[in-house]
């Protein structure tokens, strides 16, 4: 990674009311490198992207991205800069086509190279080309959550940030989704994967950090935590 990361979170701490979730963690993403965040379910996964987009404040830290700091702007501004946010659960709209959905996602960012865009969708997810005047609630689970991705993808982020892509996929549909996620990033998209799915998350990513009660508890090249046992077993579950 260059001295100067796209992303360059120091110090962070956020939460809700009295809870303190984030106790000062530090984290960067270089241009083009895909970095795994994991950790289980509860211990502030959703909390960090949430403060990066903007739309739970930090109540301390810096969060700088693509050479300026974002930790006081409002969400739009943030993804007019370029960070995108594909939230768990797909938030697709059901009752609008596939194109509709996929239409929305230049809606704030890059409108006018939204033909080129879906073509470049369409060349990562050719099922959507298919499907494309189909309802998005029609779809099978995979199917829409590619349609989340592409979705995102529509508004030329620098940084997409992938909330639990995996969830609820059949094991063969993981595989694939992954395998998409490597040709986002060949397109020169940066990824932050934030995952409970540890094995192949640490297969795809450059680096990982863990994540265990609002702090990370290590961090380093993903291929070097994939084989330490023992962090696997204290930290993962595994």
């Amino acid at each position: 990674m260059s001295n100067d990361p796209l992303l360059d979170v120091r110090g962070l701490h956020a939460g809700y009311g009295e809870t303190q979730v984030l106790r000062g963690v530090d984290l960067a993403v270089g241009a083009g490198e895909i970095v795994a965040l994991l950790g289980s379910n509860g211990v502030g996964k959703s909390t960090f992207n949430r403060t990066l987009s903007g739309i739970v404040r930090a109540r301390a830290g810096h969060i700088r991205f693509d050479g300026a700091n974002i930790e006081r702007e409002k969400p739009a501004a943030i993804v007019g800069r370029g960070l995108i946010h594909v939230p768990e659960g797909r938030r697709i709209f059901p009752n609008m086509t596939v194109r509709e959905n996929l239409d929305l996602g230049s809606y704030a960012r890059a409108r006018a190279r939204r033909s080129d865009n879906l073509e470049r969708v369409f060349g990562i997810f050719p099922r959507l080309r298919e499907r494309q005047t189909q309802y998005a609630g029609t779809l099978s689970g995979g199917e829409q959550q590619m349609l989340a991705i592409g979705r995102g993808l529509m508004a030329e982020p620098k940084l997409i940030i992938l909330d639990e892509p995996s969830l609820g996929l059949s094991p063969l549909l993981v595989e694939e989704l992954f395998a998409l996620i490597a040709r986002i990033r060949a397109g020169g998209v940066a990824v932050l994967l934030v995952e409970q799915n540890v094995v192949q998350s640490l297969d795809i990513a450059d680096r990982a950090y863990i994540l265990a009660e609002g702090t990370f508890v290590m961090s380093g090249p993903a291929a070097a935590i994939g084989a330490d046992p023992e962090l696997k077993r204290a930290y993962l579950g595994l």
